[in-house]
């Protein structure tokens, strides 16, 4: 045989052999990894069975797009397992605690105290927020200026009886300070079981002093509405909350309103810290009778206008709303509304400038996030979110008239009723004489 050919036929085998031996290898070491990996995951499934659901994905590729490009998303893991290997109370450390602290720093990333992850114990807690029954102490806080702050206190509950007022900042929850702190955080740290008790230290009136209330927790159950016909034939609406039973208790207070003729209303949303957007446009709609209510911008382009529905059952009474530092979100809405259409008289402090939108998103495992989505304007285009709403007539209650039981604000309220309704009986009768002289 030709020495070419068969130098040519050695070649080839020796090719053939070599593609065998490789494919050999990548069958070997695929089945090395694919075993490993089934492997791991058994282990991760293993690891915690006392918890639904568990945290996947740790071992998978990233698919194309998900992340840009300058992100290694294995860092995230090299981080878990830094924890798990060298954290001091390794009992502590578990895949669920990691996993949604994970998911609340990703949310707090924002910057913004109103978009926050909840857990599921959280969100059930929110949950019973809404329907207005719950355990604590029966005051709603926020950040403010970074700071944890009391927005509302809750008539007759444990908050309020120890001498919580709006606008007291929280620097510490039983010693340990609330620098930096979350909302839910808060929230856990302050609610426990009825009887147990919470210390909190704040300070009052922008002062340096720090003191120390201590606050035994009992049952809250919230009625969102109170309604009181003064002698002087007076209506006064009291609302706390825009809950689940807000529409239906405001809606028998107008009906209650409208059978005894009030010569005036007072609608009382001092240490209301909000609710329901749709609620708020139904109240302020028992006074506007259409146009807008509130403008949701999204963005230069996006604005989404909430129209009044067309009752206006209490457009012809005079009607004066008292707000201060702890009205916020839902209770802006109303008053902002009724101040651009010169519907009512607002008497009190500035509110508390919570005025942005939060979308709800719930999750199959019970968790949720709330997450801002849009800034509220009243009608005339004014931000609540920045400013607040500004009172027509400001008047102060200080911790001297609540130990007092005095209330200048509404004293205002009455008088301003009052003087309002002798200066328009003054203006008929001489409409009535004009003509015989």
């Amino acid at each position: 045989m030709d020495k070419k050919i068969k130098r040519h036929i050695i070649i080839k085998k020796t090719f053939y052999a070599f593609l065998i031996l490789l494919l050999m290898w990548l069958s070997f070491g695929t089945g090395l990894y694919i075993a490993g990996k089934n492997e791991t995951i058994g282990k991760l499934a293993e690891q915690e069975t006392v918890f639904i659901g568990k945290v996947l994905g740790k071992y998978s590729e990233i698919a194309p797009g998900k992340l840009s490009q300058d992100i290694d998303f294995n860092l995230f893991w090299e981080v878990w397992d830094t924890l798990f290997e060298n954290y001091v109370d390794k009992e502590e450390v578990t895949d669920k605690k990691l996993f949604y602290g994970a998911l609340r720093g990703m949310v707090s990333s924002l910057d913004d105290p109103y978009s926050v992850f909840m857990n599921p114990k959280t969100a059930k807690e929110f949950s019973e927020d809404l329907a207005g029954t719950f355990e604590g102490i029966g005051a709603e806080i926020g950040i403010k200026n970074d700071i944890l702050t009391i927005i509302a206190p809750l008539p007759e509950m444990p908050a309020e009886k120890a001498g919580l007022i709006a606008g007291d900042k929280v620097f510490a929850i039983d010693g340990e300070s609330t620098a930096g702190i979350l909302i839910d955080e808060a929230v856990n740290k302050i609610r426990g079981e009825d009887g147990t008790q919470v210390i909190l230290s704040i300070s009052r009136n922008s002062g340096e002093v720090i003191k120390d209330i201590t606050i035994t927790r009992g049952k809250i159950v919230v009625h969102s509405i109170m309604t009181n016909l003064r002698d002087d034939n007076i209506f006064v609406v009291k609302v706390t909350n825009f809950n689940d039973d807000t529409q239906d208790l405001f809606n028998k207070a107008v009906n209650e309103a409208l059978g005894n003729n009030p010569r005036g209303i007072i609608i009382d949303l001092r240490n209301n810290p909000g609710g329901y957007l749709d609620t708020a446009i139904e109240m302020a709609s028992e006074w506007v009778e259409e146009g807008v209510v509130v403008t949701e911008k999204y963005s230069e382009e996006k604005l989404i206008e909430h129209l009044a529905r067309g009752r206006a059952r209490l457009k012809g009474f005079p009607t004066v709303v008292l707000v201060n530092q702890g009205s916020a979100s839902a209770s802006e809405i109303v008053s902002g509304a009724l101040q651009d259409y010169g519907l009512a008289t607002i008497i009190g402090k500035t509110t508390f400038g919570k005025g942005s939108v939060q979308t709800l998103s719930k999750f199959s495992d019970g968790s949720s996030v709330k997450v801002t989505v849009a800034k509220w304007l009243t009608p005339n285009g004014r931000s609540i979110n920045d400013d607040g709403i500004e009172p027509d007539v400001t008047v102060d209650l200080t911790a001297d008239d609540f130990v007092a039981d005095i209330d200048p604000q509404m004293d205002k309220a009455i008088e301003i009723l009052i003087d309002g309704l002798r200066a328009e009986t003054a203006t008929t009768s001489e409409e009535v004489l004009e003509p015989e002289n």
